[in-house]
């Protein structure tokens, strides 16, 4: 069983979901692939999770770094989940790259290379959005591509962070965990 909850957010109306284990969505109103995978049986009740995500988006948006994380229940692929996890370790205020994130992944895997594209794939179908902070993932020359949530969220969320955005800025080197 899935539950809902919503936050009115400065930047739009935000749907929150979780079930037993942790968040499993949130999703701006409107957004690319908005409660994609929601289970068609829920129930709108403010679980303790969800009341969690709630203050932890509070905080958020005082533009101030939560000091708590938030159980999440990543239900994507397993290569997508790897890419999510490595989403959720970038810093506050800091951005890396899609080519940064493929080359954490091939080194996990010794591989000799990982698609940055199938990176960029994965990102894009994040399902936590700002919690899983998808929107700190800029492409190699520092331009702000795509983000489910729109390019104009994207802007204010790094500026939120105060985040370097100007494509010359220090940018997070992802590392082994």
């Amino acid at each position: 069983m899935q539950y809902i909850s919503h936050y009115q957010s400065p930047v739009g109306r935000i749907l929150l979901a979780a079930d037993s284990i942790g968040l499993t969505g949130l999703w701006f109103e409107g957004q690319k692939y908005f409660a994609l995978h929601l289970d068609r049986e829920q129930e709108e009740k403010d679980i303790p999770v969800l009341e969690q995500s709630k203050s932890w988006l509070d905080i958020y948006f005082q533009g101030k770094e939560p000091d708590f994380s938030i159980p999440l229940h990543f239900t994507g692929t397993d290569f997508q989940n790897k890419v999510w996890e490595i989403l959720c370790s970038i810093p506050y205020g800091q951005t890396t790259t899609y080519g940064q994130i493929a080359k954490q992944l091939s080194a996990r895997k010794s591989l000799p290379h990982m698609s940055a594209r199938a990176v960029g794939g994965a990102v894009g179908h994040n399902k936590i959005s700002i919690i899983v902070p998808c929107h700190r993932v800029v492409g190699a020359d520092g331009s702000l591509r795509g983000y489910a949530g729109g390019v104009d969220r994207k802007i204010k969320l790094l500026d939120l962070e105060k985040a370097d955005i100007s494509g010359k800025g220090t940018s997070y080197e992802t590392q082994d965990y």
